[in-house]
């Protein structure tokens, strides 16, 4: 499956970026999702409506079976 999201550089504020870490910790999250998430929310809080992210799949692949 290929990525089709994108990659955007940002300069922020680092006391912005201390803050958006500890909350990205507290939540279990990367910096990255809780960037997105945090960018959703205020969309939402906008009236902006989106499609629910496409949920990626964790960990290893299946193992494939052997064609005995």
């Amino acid at each position: 499956m290929a990525d089709d999201r994108k990659a955007y550089p940002l300069r922020i504020d680092p006391v912005l970026w201390a803050a958006v870490e500890r909350c990205a910790a507290a939540e279990l999250r990367s910096i990255n999702a809780q960037v997105e998430c945090l960018l959703r929310e205020a969309l939402a809080d906008r009236g902006v409506k989106l499609k629910a992210p496409v949920r990626r799949s964790r960990g290893r692949p299946p193992k494939e079976k052997a064609n005995d």
